[in-house]
C-alpha cells in the first residue's frame, strides 16, 4: 500500500471554513496564532508524518519490540524518528511557557496528532502518553513536582505513562491491589504489579515518569480509597536530574494482535521510590485528567485509521480493474476500475463520511478545550466544560467503533488483497482493534455517556447540546438549503430526547435497562451528532460554491457525502432505537445455563 498522506486540504476546511479558528483564537486572546502560522506548522508536521513516521509503519508491525533482562528494543527507526519528534519541538507546542513549552493552543497540537498516529499507529503512541502526564502534573502537581519533571517531560527528553490496570482489575479500578507505604522523608514506596502499560519501558528517552493508581495503608475500600503518585524509572533529584536507578522494572512486554511496535508493558514497582500528587485518597479525580485527554486522543487514533483506509482503498478503486460497469463502460478495456461499482462506492463513501465528519466534531471538541485552557469568563468555561464532558465519551467510542468499520471496508475493497500482508490493510485493521478497548472499551462509555452524563444531569447536558443545535437548524432554509436534512435532523434530535425519557422511566424499575440501552444509545447519539456536522459542511460547500470557486470537486463531494450521509448512515440510528425499546428482558431474559453448547 501506497503510504499514508496527512490530510492536510481537510483540516483546512473543517478549522478556517466550518469553524472560523482564526475569530475563535482571537476571541481568546491567541492573536499570534495566524493562518499562516497554522498552516506552516501543519505542513512541516505532515512532512514528518509523510516522510519519516509512514515509511516505517510496516516495518515497524513486522520488526515488533524486543525485550530483554527488561529493557525494550524499538524497531529499526522508531528511536530516530523520535529524535527528530523532539528536535522540531512537537512534544512542547501546547504547553506553558513557564515550563518550557511553547505556549500555543491544545487544538493546533491536537490536530496534528492525527497526522502522526495516521502515519503510524504504533509510533504515535510513545510521545501521546506523555502529554496526559504532564497535563496531570500540571493539573495536580505540586511545585516541587512540577519544577522536578516538567520541563523535561515537556521538552520530550523524557517519557510518561499511566498506571492503572493490574492483572485481576480492568476497568474496575475499586479493585486495584497496588499498596503505597509513607517513607520519613515524605515520599511513598510503591509495591504492585500493573499490565497493559503503553509507553512503559522503550529506547527513546533518558527517564520515563509513571503516573500510578495505589493505595495507602489506611485507605477505604473501593474507588475512594486510591491515591494518585508520581514515579519516575530513575529517581530525580531537586533539582529535576537524574539520580539512582529506582526499584521499576519492566517485567514482560505483551505479544498483541496489532500495535506490535508499541511497548506494551508489564511494570513490577518492588518497594519504588514514588510521590503523592493531589490529596490522599482522592487519586481519581486527578488521574481523569489523564484519562479524559487520552479519550480525546483515542478517539482520535479511530479518526486517523478512517482516514488511512478510505486513502488506501480509494487509490487501490482506482487502479483495480474486475468487470465491466453497466453504465460507465470507458472504450474497450476488459474491465473497468473498481470504483464504478456501486457497492464499492458505497464502502468508500461510508469510510469517507465517517473520517471527515469525525474530524468535523473532534476539531469542535478542541476548540472547546481551548476555551476551557484560555478564556476569561466562566461562563464559557463552564458551557464549554459541559459539552465535553457529553460529547468525550463519544468522539472515545463512536470514532473507534465506525474505525472498525472503515478499516473492514478497506480489506474488503482490496478483495483477497486486503487479506495479504504487504498490501497494510490487515495491519491497519489489527492496529486499529485495539482503540475501542483500551482507555475504557464502548460499553464503559456507553456507561458514562448515558448514566453518568445525560441521567446523572438530569439531561441537563444533553438540553444545552441540543439548544445549539435547535438554534442552528433554525437558521436554515430546508427547502432552500438542505433539500429535507434540516427536518431529518430534528426528527432525530426529537427521538433523542424521546429515547432518554424512555430509558430514564424504566431504570428506577430495573436498574438493568441503563446497560441493555446504553451502547445503542452512545451509537444513536453518535450518528445523530455526525449528521449536525454534515449538514453544516454540505451549507459551507454549497456556499462556496454559489460564490465560485476553482475546487469545486472538493465542495460537491462534501455536498454528495452529506446526501449519502443522510439517506444512507442516519437511518442506522433508527435500528438502536428499536433495540432500546425492546428493553433489558431481551438481553437479560436468558438464563446463564441457557448459553450451553453441548
Amino acid at each position: 500500500m501506497e503510504n499514508y498522506r496527512s490530510p492536510q486540504r481537510d483540516a483546512a476546511f473543517v478549522a478556517y471554513e466550518l469553524f472560523d479558528f482564526q475569530s475563535h483564537y482571537d476571541k481568546l486572546g491567541l492573536d499570534e496564532v495566524t493562518p499562516d502560522l497554522v498552516k506552516a506548522i501543519h505542513s512541516e508536521a505532515a512532512k514528518f508524518a509523510d516522510n519519516v513516521l509512514a515509511p516505517i509503519n510496516q516495518s515497524g508491525d513486522q520488526e515488533g519490540c524486543h525485550w530483554s533482562n527488561g529493557e525494550v528494543t524499538t524497531p529499526a527507526g522508531f528511536k530516530e524518528a523520535y529524535q527528530q519528534y523532539v528536535e522540531g519541538g512537537w512534544p512542547s507546542m501546547s504547553h506553558p511557557e513557564k515550563w518550557g513549552g511553547q505556549g500555543l493552543p491544545y487544538s493546533l497540537a491536537t490536530s496534528i496528532a492525527e497526522y502522526f498516529s495516521g502515519a503510524n499507529h504504533s509510533w504515535a503512541m510513545y510521545p501521546g502518553l506523555s502529554q496526559g502526564c504532564i497535563s496531570t502534573l500540571l493539573a495536580h502537581g505540586s511545585d516541587t513536582l512540577k519544577a522536578q519533571y516538567l520541563p523535561k517531560l515537556i521538552s520530550g527528553q523524557w517519557t510518561g505513562t499511566m498506571c492503572l490496570t493490574e492483572a485481576h482489575c480492568g476497568s474496575d479500578l475499586g479493585m486495584l491491589r497496588c499498596k503505597a507505604q509513607p517513607n520519613e522523608d515524605g515520599s511513598y514506596s510503591l509495591s504492585g504489579t500493573k499490565i497493559f502499560i503503553s509507553a512503559g519501558e522503550h529506547d527513546f528517552a533518558d527517564n520515563i515518569v509513571h503516573i500510578v493508581l495505589a493505595r495507602l495503608p489506611d485507605a477505604p475500600a473501593g474507588t475512594k480509597g486510591i491515591s494518585l503518585f508520581v514515579v519516575p524509572k530513575y529517581n530525580v533529584t531537586d533539582e529535576g536530574e537524574l539520580a539512582d536507578r529506582n526499584q521499576v522494572q519492566c517485567g514482560s512486554i505483551e505479544h498483541k494482535m496489532g500495535i506490535k511496535a508499541s511497548a506494551t508493558c508489564v511494570i513490577n514497582f518492588d518497594g519504588a521510590k514514588g510521590y503523592l500528587i493531589g490529596e490522599p485518597n482522592r487519586g481519581l479525580n486527578g488521574m481523569f485528567t489523564f484519562m479524559n485527554i487520552a479519550r480525546i486522543g483515542t478517539g482520535l487514533e479511530g479518526m486517523a485509521a478512517s482516514e488511512a483506509a478510505l486513502q488506501g482503498a480509494l487509490r487501490y478503486a482506482q487502479d483495480r480493474t474486475q468487470f465491466r460497469s453497466p453504465t460507465q463502460r470507458s472504450g474497450e478495456r476488459a474491465a473497468d476500475p473498481i470504483i464504478v461499482h456501486p457497492d464499492v462506492r458505497r464502502m468508500l463513501l461510508t469510510q469517507k463520511a465517517f473520517a471527515e465528519g469525525s474530524r468535523a466534531l473532534a476539531y469542535y471538541c478542541m476548540q472547546q478545550v481551548d476555551i476551557c485552557q484560555h478564556s476569561k469568563t466562566a461562563e464559557d468555561i463552564q458551557l464549554a466544560e459541559s459539552k465535553l464532558a457529553l460529547l468525550t465519551p463519544i468522539v472515545k467510542a463512536f470514532f473507534t467503533e465506525t474505525a472498525q468499520e472503515s478499516t473492514s471496508h478497506g480489506i474488503q475493497i482490496y478483495g483477497g488483497h486486503g487479506y495479504i500482508s504487504e498490501w497494510g490493510m490487515e495491519q491497519l485493521a489489527r492496529d486499529t482493534r485495539i482503540s475501542s478497548l483500551y482507555e475504557g472499551t464502548t460499553g464503559i462509555q456507553s456507561l458514562d455517556l448515558l448514566g453518568r452524563k445525560i441521567l446523572g444531569s438530569k439531561g441537563e447536558l444533553l438540553a444545552i447540546f441540543l439548544k445549539e443545535m435547535s438554534t442552528f437548524c433554525s437558521s436554515v432554509d430546508d427547502a432552500g438549503q438542505a433539500g429535507g436534512w434540516r427536518d431529518q435532523l430534528l426528527q432525530a434530535m426529537e427521538n433523542w430526547q424521546a429515547l432518554t425519557r424512555h430509558v430514564g422511566s424504566h431504570v428506577g424499575d430495573n436498574p438493568d435497562e441503563l446497560g441493555a440501552a446504553s451502547v445503542d444509545y452512545l451509537m444513536f447519539s453518535g450518528y445523530v451528532t455526525l449528521a449536525y456536522y454534515w449538514l453544516k459542511m454540505a451549507l459551507v460547500a454549497k456556499e462556496k460554491l454559489a460564490a465560485g470557486t476553482a475546487d469545486s470537486d472538493f465542495y460537491q463531494g462534501k455536498i454528495e457525502t452529506a446526501k449519502f450521509y443522510f439517506s444512507r448512515l442516519l437511518p442506522r440510528a433508527d435500528a438502536h432505537a428499536a433495540a432500546i425499546y425492546a428493553g433489558a428482558d431481551s438481553v437479560m431474559g436468558i438464563s446463564e445455563s441457557m448459553f450451553k453448547t453441548e
